[in-house]
């Protein structure tokens, strides 16, 4: 089956570099909303079987447009969050930030016993997403498409580990709407077909001093921090 994560539109704490994972979480900015409609026009050539999206509203509201131009119903399921902040939630400081990020590339390089402050360690995180992802591929045959409406740390993590794809998780952009394409299964593994690393709807924020938290490589950002990069 073909797998196409895809990150959430832009939310406000996404404008600030704040870190925002806990529940509900925070809905879309207007550019976010203009992102989730273009998502129907971006994969009208994709058979698109079902549409999944994670317990946190703003993969909710991205995935409405495109649900109701498939005439669909965009399943929530468990496991599909954003890698929990714990102590460092809705933090914006470098020190925060920093933490965060070096956290999550840990696992990206191998250190899944590395705990995020308050929060999850990389065993749980990976368990929960791929539980998740298990449960979606048992209601689907092996020629469905399913969209998957994720978060950027949580895909760009899950790739990097179950399909091996450090070098993209270190390198490549994941915006909002951006998108990361995997074909294969469960039980054979993933393969990574394509990384997208623009808006699918091409609608790109303009400049702001805060830096995409999520969405930016881990390395880059943590030297972008520092005043290295």
């Amino acid at each position: 089956m073909r797998l196409l994560l895809i990150r959430h539109g832009q939310t406000p704490y996404n404008v600030i570099g704040a870190l925002d994972t806990g529940r509900p979480g925070a809905g879309l900015t207007p550019l976010g909303h203009a992102q989730a409609l273009a998502l129907p026009g971006a994969l009208r050539d994709d058979p698109i079987s079902a549409i999944y999206a994670s317990v946190l509203v703003r993969t909710q509201l991205t995935a409405a447009p495109l649900a109701a131009a498939r005439g669909l119903t965009a399943h929530i399921r468990e496991g599909l969050e954003e890698i929990v902040a714990g102590d460092l939630e809705l933090r914006s400081d470098k020190a925060s930030i920093t933490t965060y990020l070096e956290t999550v590339s840990g696992w990206i390089h191998g250190d899944l016993d590395a705990l995020m402050p308050g929060g999850e360690n990389g065993h749980t995180f990976v368990a929960r997403y791929d539980n998740a992802i298990a449960n979606i591929a048992a209601a689907h045959a092996d020629d469905d498409t399913v969209v998957v409406i994720s978060h950027g740390a949580a895909i760009r993590t899950w790739v990097a580990i179950r399909v091996g794809a450090v070098g993209s998780a270190d390198e490549w952009l994941l915006p909002n709407t951006g998108m990361v394409v995997l074909d294969g299964d469960v039980t054979a593994g993933w393969s990574l077909t394509r990384w997208q690393d623009e808006p699918a709807g091409g609608l790109t924020p303009p400049d702001v001093a805060a830096h995409d938290v999520t969405g930016a490589p881990a390395g880059e950002a943590i030297a972008e921090i520092r005043g290295t990069g």
